[in-house]
């Protein structure tokens, strides 16, 4: 009977009837809108085993097309697209802004980017979100993130818009946050100085300042980066004690200083008993929401990342046949219930795929 147990519930997931936590119901079922042929060329990120999945419930409708798949990483994405190699290019980040120029460079317009999943919440290496945590004796309990740029960002005179120098992003000084009384908090926190950490140069740190530093890479002077505990960023030397790893960060630093806040992400933090996690509102006066895994899908909690596709389309072309149907497929409610089977990810709400369905017409 147990051997029955999970494949049984595999095909009614696959069938649409639930999708374990997640109410995909709000997603439409994939209707194909004209039959396709021809070979589909994949290059970049194997989303943890997630696009094969997709390829093969994609060629149940449309036997006739194949898939030409390179999947080293992401970081081949841009490059394969810019050089005319792949016509899908899977990313599980952002792109840099050597990218983005370099496409621009080539093409003289931008890439075309679908969201098609979001990062995890809690699973190592699949673009996790980024949570904030304080000392567990501070009592705040929440921030904005115009404040979280207050704390870790830095006055500026503008900052990137993709690869434009944007002068509305500039900020004064006025609005750095160096003490917990800035915060609100009062007594022996009044005067303290804020002591920040979080990650070194990395893609989880780039997503940090498109986010939350409008893309600028202005940080509050006192900020300390470390890469993540167990990565191939750990220097050779540090292969024992890891001293420049996340997790020594929250044991040996944040637990052991009261007036520090750190960010990081929930793989990493999950290690480490004791940071207090904190909520975050978008905005001033919006709801202030706790990290949890339902609120990274639901989208609510404002640092969820995001999984894509980029690919070419000129302006004012249409999309190649073969690659929207693909598309449509993934952001359908088939495509989604992929994802929760497949665990390494988070399904869209039904309004966000609504809106990357749209970009393909």
């Amino acid at each position: 009977m147990k051997q029955l147990i999970a494949p049984l519930a595999g095909l009614l997931l696959a069938g649409g009837l639930f999708a374990g936590e997640f109410d995909l119901s709000g997603l439409p079922a994939y209707q194909p809108q004209q039959p396709v042929t021809g070979v589909i060329r994949n290059y970049g990120f194997a989303f943890g085993g997630l696009l094969k999945v997709w390829e093969e419930g994609f060629r149940k409708y449309h036997p006739d097309v194949t898939f030409a798949d390179t999947l080293p990483t992401s970081d081949a994405a841009f490059p394969a697209l810019v050089t005319g190699v792949t016509d899908l290019a899977p990313d599980g980040g952002e792109p840099a802004i050597t990218e983005l120029l370099s496409f621009f460079e080539v093409y003289g317009y931008h890439a075309t980017d679908v969201v098609v999943a979001s990062g995890t919440y809690d699973v190592e290496g699949r673009s996790p979100g980024i949570v904030v945590y304080v000392h567990p004796d501070n009592p705040l309990t929440q921030l904005t993130l115009a404040q979280l740029d207050g704390i870790f960002g830095a006055e500026r005179n503008g900052a990137l818009r993709g690869f434009k120098w944007d002068l509305k992003a500039a900020r004064g000084a006025e609005k750095n946050i160096r003490t917990w009384g800035q915060l609100g908090l009062t007594g022996e926190w009044a005067d303290q100085p804020i002591q920040t950490y979080g990650h070194a140069p990395s893609g989880t740190t780039r997503f940090f300042q498109l986010r939350v530093l409008r893309n600028s890479d202005k940080w509050n002077p006192n900020y300390r980066g470390y890469v993540e505990t167990g990565s191939k960023m750990i220097d050779d030397d540090d292969r024992v004690e890891q001293r420049g790893g996340v997790q020594f960060m929250l044991r040996e630093e944040l637990l052991k200083n009261k007036y520090g806040i750190a960010w990081t992400v929930v793989p990493q933090a999950s290690r480490v008993p004791g940071p207090k996690p904190i909520a975050l509102a978008a905005e001033e006066g919006g709801p202030s929401v706790v990290p949890t895994k339902a609120t990274f899908q639901d989208r609510s909690y404002p640092l969820v990342r995001n999984l894509y596709f980029y690919l070419n389309r000129k302006p004012g072309t249409a999309v190649d046949p073969k690659l929207r149907e693909f598309l449509r497929y993934i952001l359908s409610r088939e495509g989604q219930e992929a994802i929760v089977v497949n665990g390494n990810y988070l399904p869209l709400p039904a309004t966000l795929a609504a809106v990357q369905r749209a970009r393909l017409d």
